[in-house]
């Protein structure tokens, strides 16, 4: 039986609540600046549009300047041109997680995670705000920015998992990790919030604002984090707390792992806090992963798969969840953008009470499972949502529970699982290059996602584009059937091996 969360949270130092904390907001902020355009995709429609077509334009910008405002004859060319930006940045940033993830391996993990949080913000400014302040639309400037955007944003993800990876061993990892991740629900939280609080002064200041936070934090995170134990010294004979850590042998062996009776004696480099071996010099430094070698370690075909259909569900709420809120029931931007937030509070929860069970279980396959499937009823059951805030707000939650929960653990806790197991040994440099790839791929498949929705939603209905998102839920299920199947099984000749002990 795994040891309790509370048990597992004492062998931690004060070092590992600051990386804890500094990487949390880290992606609590670069999300905050991300959620700023889905939720004034509204405001950004009616600038781009002339104002005969558009009712609300009048109420962000002059109506003498409409004809050199225009992008786009309708509402619906807006809507579409919105979804392919949205396309644009996600295919990009799965370029991106390929390329940072192999970087990340091989740089300082600190020098790559602030130079994309300070160039995605300063990128970010002039987007949303330069442009509207100097009046300069364009198409394809709005196309280069954002792809420049996806590029530096996708060196975050990578190296934050990285760096939890580094501090944080297999003992807990799943409720550690599962609390983790909620910095993108909280960041989209953060973001909502900021975005409705200065939108009533333009679209233009909700960029401003998120940016400038951004930069700053970057700017923290250069100047104070750690990305490994060793920086600071850590180690089994120093005077840290961490050597109830290090002495559980178990606690750095993977959930992926086929020799579940095997004692683990594999040498840790610098990403663990562990006891070098004597014949090795304590400043080696690990050789990193090839890509080709991450992307066929056991695990991460099929997960990545998974991740790809279901971060396009997952994804699509995140791009177009106030913007539907908004033309489907008629509610207000600002109100909108608040409601929306329901949907990452689920995402929260659920990451945090699944990452437990999974440590109990010791599996990781079977909760994910479970919760798609439930994810299936609970989108045809939002789908049917009345014009009600309050319980749409409660279905929001509960999708949110059962997408977001799952989302959550294959980004985080099942990334470092991968990155850190039996087929690893002596190569430890893996993590980055690992997240990369199954983040990478989950990214293919929301950006595919994101212009199928504009186009579904314009031709067919909203309707249909939930009935888009229980198929590619159910195609997650199918990619870890196999790991399911393997995990089950293992469970259950652990029971008869237990059965024929007693």
């Amino acid at each position: 039986m795994p040891p309790s969360c509370c048990g597992c949270l004492s062998q931690y130092t004060h070092h590992h609540l600051v990386a804890f904390l500094l990487t949390f907001f880290s992606y609590v902020l670069l999300h905050a600046s991300r959620k700023t355009f889905s939720n004034v995709k509204v405001s950004i429609s009616a600038q781009w549009t002339p104002s005969v077509q558009n009712g609300s334009a009048a109420a962000y910008s002059p109506g003498e300047t409409w004809e050199d405002n225009r992008l786009f004859a309708d509402e619906r060319q807006a809507t579409l041109f919105l979804g392919a930006l949205d396309s644009i940045f996600l295919f990009s940033y799965a370029v991106g997680l390929y390329l940072s993830g192999v970087i990340g391996d091989r740089v300082n993990l600190r020098y790559v995670l602030c130079f994309g949080l300070c160039g995605s913000a300063a990128v970010e400014f002039v987007f949303g705000t330069l442009t509207e302040w100097l009046h300069i639309y364009n198409i394809y400037l709005y196309c280069g920015l954002w792809v420049l955007n996806g590029l530096l944003q996708s060196a975050v993800w990578p190296c934050v998992v990285a760096v939890m990876g580094n501090w944080f061993g297999k003992t807990g990892r799943g409720f550690v990790f599962g609390l983790w991740s909620a910095c993108a629900s909280v960041g989209n939280i953060l973001g909502a919030f900021l975005a409705s609080s200065v939108l009533k002064y333009g679209y233009e200041y909700a960029f401003l604002v998120t940016s400038v936070v951004q930069f700053a934090g970057g700017v923290v995170v250069f100047f104070g984090l750690l990305t490994s134990p060793k920086e600071v010294g850590l180690s089994l004979e120093s005077e840290t707390g961490l050597s109830p850590v290090e002495t559980d042998t178990d606690s750095h062996r993977p959930l992926m792992s086929d020799e579940e009776d095997e004692v683990e004696g594999e040498v840790y480099g610098r990403t663990h806090h562990s006891v070098q071996q004597p014949d090795e010099p304590l400043d080696e430094t690990p050789r990193a992963i090839g890509f080709c070698q991450a992307f066929c370690l056991p695990g991460v075909l099929p997960y990545s798969l998974a991740y790809a259909c279901l971060k396009l569900v997952n994804y699509s709420f995140f791009f177009w969840l106030p913007f539907y809120l908004s033309n489907n029931y008629h509610w207000k931007e600002a109100e909108a953008d608040r409601l929306s937030v329901w949907y990452d509070v689920g995402g929260i929860i659920g990451g945090t009470v699944q990452g437990l069970i999974s440590d109990f279980m010791g599996k990781r396959a079977p909760v994910l499972a479970l919760s798609l499937l439930l994810a299936m009823g609970s989108l045809v059951g939002y789908s049917h949502s009345p014009n009600d805030q309050v319980i749409n707000a409660v279905l929001l939650a509960i999708t949110g529970f059962f997408i977001g929960g799952p989302s959550n653990m294959i980004s985080s806790a099942i990334s470092a699982d991968l990155g850190r197991q039996e087929a690893l040994r002596g190569s430890q440099e893996a993590l980055a290059t690992v997240t990369g790839i199954v983040d990478g791929t989950g990214s293919i498949g929301a950006a595919g996602g994101q212009y199928l929705v504009s186009l579904i939603k314009s031709k067919l209905g909203w309707m249909c584009v939930f009935n888009f998102f229980v198929v590619m839920t159910g195609g997650s299920i199918v990619f870890i059937t196999p790991l399911l199947f393997k995990e089950v099984c293992a469970m259950w000749r652990d029971r008869q091996a237990l059965r024929r002990q007693l």
